[in-house]
């Protein structure tokens, strides 16, 4: 029983919208055609706007990430420069000259390893000094060169600003 009620209910309701859609003239559907065409069109272009605004922001987000990672990659390497210079001043001070040497050639190399495939710049150029400065305290400490403190200090305080830019 239920089942028939519910196909009358759904003949009645077909037949209604048949009779509904039969009485508007067929201007209207035309124009209906047209407006739908006229969208399309509008449509298409706003896809065409959002796509390429994508893209756009896709491009600064990729810009983004690769700044990030370079920093990151350079404060890295700063920081591993600077401990290994923290390390070097602890065997000069208790005159293990050979490790103390061997510190400051491994934070030179952290910080030329860091530089290394960037592009030039301030920053690098100031991070390849850092480098240079390094090894050059090595030699000096390898040849047995007194080395006063306060050059490791000015360049611990050097590591210091290239981390706070």
């Amino acid at each position: 029983m239920f089942k028939f009620l519910l196909f009358l209910m759904l003949l009645a309701a077909s037949f209604g919208a048949g009779y509904y859609y039969g009485q508007r003239p067929v201007g209207t559907l035309q124009q209906t055609v047209s407006h739908l065409s006229e969208r399309w069109t509008v449509s298409q272009k706003t896809i065409a706007d959002l796509q390429q605004s994508i893209k756009n922001l896709s491009h600064d987000v990729m810009d983004t990430t690769r700044g990030i990672e370079q920093d990151l990659r350079r404060r890295q390497g700063l920081v591993e420069a600077k401990s290994h210079l923290v390390q070097a001043k602890i065997q000069i001070l208790d005159r293990n000259f050979g490790a103390a040497a061997k510190e400051l050639a491994q934070g030179g190399e952290a910080l030329e390893q860091t530089v290394k495939d960037d592009k030039p710049d301030n920053a690098t150029a100031a991070m390849r000094d850092l480098a240079a400065k390094m090894k050059a305290l090595r030699g000096d400490v390898t040849k047995g060169n007194l080395i006063p403190l306060k050059k490791l200090d000015e360049l611990q305080q050097a590591l210091d600003r290239q981390l706070n830019n």
